[in-house]
């Protein structure tokens, strides 16, 4: 396991993060996703920890707040000094079915407020890494770094990131934490996968650019990516038993997914390993990637998982999963590719 900077902080994170969605399982949509109960998540925190992971990522609306507790409850049952574990979580949803319009959002307000139950169902004094869920066009970004910076300040939390932003949005809102010198969303969490590289035409050189770190969550697209499923060419379905059967999320782009399987399945056979640990693989040979989210319903799974980090591949495997995952031209990107070399390449003065 290697251990990588959270963005442009000294706090070193496992490349591997622990994603805790599988907890509890309350509600009509997490109970598709996983119901593990306090016991079941004890077993498989240790296996993670063993593994090498000191890393896990929550938030308030997974399961309507049982997760956060079941994670904080696992802090305490095995006994994990604070220290040694880095604890991620998240605010912006509802949760729970009360109506009030400000009960969701990312105003001052709602964020103060979500941070706060939120550790109080952790059972802890603060969170490493606070992240609002979502951007919310009803609130200034202003506002909303406002909030976070308050929640460094008092010290209940130690540093910030957003999830679910707009490369622009990102940008935007780190001019305005220069500029009011409040503390810079120092992570992105986004979806990004071979079945789902839509990070790479303006988010990825954007994070590459100014230095922000990037947790990815659902890096097998739902257990697309698993090997288990056959994406069947006649009805465009995902034949196969698990959750992508019964919640077929995150959407993709099904040809290219077809493909991508396809030389998943042959890298896998080539060197004795998992389908899904070649898909992790390919993300942690990523290099804006800071830390992948698992999450599994199985200690079984979850050491598939962690055996991703021992997998290497060589630039020709990278080569052809590219080539059988690689996103359409679209504008400006083909232009500004066609114009790239148009100036010459600057380097070191030629000596002479």
């Amino acid at each position: 396991m290697r251990y990588n900077n959270l963005g442009q902080t000294g706090l070193l994170v496992s490349e591997l993060c622990l994603g805790t969605m599988t907890f509890g399982g309350t509600g009509e949509v997490w109970s598709k996703i996983g119901d593990l109960g306090q016991s079941e998540a004890d077993a498989l925190i240790k296996v993670a920890l063993d593994g090498g992971i000191n890393f896990l990522d929550t938030a308030d609306v997974y399961s309507e707040g049982r997760s956060e507790e079941i994670t904080g409850q696992a802090i305490k049952n095995l006994g994990i000094a604070r220290e040694d574990v880095v604890v991620a979580t998240k605010g912006f949803g509802r949760v729970g079915s009360a109506p009030g319009p400000n009960r969701v959002g990312a105003s001052r307000a709602h964020i103060l407020q979500a941070c706060k139950n939120s550790l109080r169902r952790l059972r802890l004094d603060h969170v490493d890494l606070y992240q609002l869920h979502g951007f919310d066009a009803a609130t200034p970004v202003e506002e909303m770094l406002e909030a976070l910076d308050v929640l460094v300040r008092h010290g209940h939390v130690r540093y910030v990131g957003v999830s679910n932003w707009a490369a622009w949005q990102v940008a935007k809102a780190l001019g305005i934490a220069e500029r009011k010198n409040l503390a810079p969303p120092r992570i992105l969490q986004s979806y990004y996968t071979l079945a789902g590289r839509d990070l790479e035409r303006e988010i990825v050189p954007m994070l590459l650019s100014e230095k922000v770190g990037l947790m990815v969550w659902s890096p097998l697209a739902g257990g697309l990516l698993s090997g288990k499923y056959d994406l069947d060419e006649a009805d465009d379905t995902t034949q196969g038993t698990g959750r992508r059967a019964s919640f077929d999320f995150p959407p993709v782009e099904r040809p290219r997914a077809r493909a991508a399987v396809v030389v998943l399945r042959e890298i896998a056979g080539e060197k004795g390993c998992s389908v899904a640990q070649v898909a992790l693989a390919w993300l942690l040979h990523q290099p804006v990637v800071t830390s992948v989210i698992v999450g599994a319903k199985r200690p079984d799974q979850l050491a598939d998982n962690l055996g991703a980090v021992d997998v290497v591949l060589t630039d020709d495997d990278l080569a052809r999963l590219d080539a059988a995952s690689a996103l359409p031209k679209e504008y400006p990107g083909w232009m500004i590719e066609r114009q790239a070399g148009l100036r010459p390449k600057q380097g070191g003065r030629r000596a002479g």
